[in-house]
């Protein structure tokens, strides 16, 4: 009988707080909470990331490899090392070869390209 009387307290308590809520939905603002809407409604258009336009691997004539990524940027990044970052990114002004940066230089998009670099001098290299 005790167990009856706490469940239907239990009950009463429930309704009444549910009664105490209000049943219309709350209206949320973005911009009221976001502090960066304005200079994001203000920004100018994003441009996309270049593409690769052909990842090669070239042998040289010292035997050595070397991994170039031409992008769709008239750029290039060059490694000396497989799954290592870029030693330089180079540049293809006006989108002409040859790709050039400091110390270094790839003739072309090509099978066959001269690859200058700093402690290596210029030298043929094939893929």
């Amino acid at each position: 009988m005790q167990k009856t009387h706490v469940l239907a307290a239990a009950t009463v308590a429930a309704v009444f707080a549910l009664a105490a809520c209000n049943s219309e939905p709350e209206v949320v603002t973005i911009n009221k909470y976001d502090p960066m809407a304005e200079a994001l409604k203000n920004a100018g258009p994003v441009e996309p990331p270049p593409m690769i336009q052909d990842s090669r691997t070239f042998r040289c004539r010292d035997n050595s490899l070397v991994f170039i990524d031409f992008y769709t940027n008239n750029t290039a990044a060059v490694r000396t090392e497989r799954g290592q970052p870029p030693v330089a990114t180079l540049t293809a002004e006006g989108g002409n070869p040859p790709f050039t940066a400091e110390g270094y230089s790839v003739s072309a998009n090509a099978d066959e390209i001269q690859f200058t670099a700093p402690d290596k001098g210029t030298q043929t290299c094939h893929t």
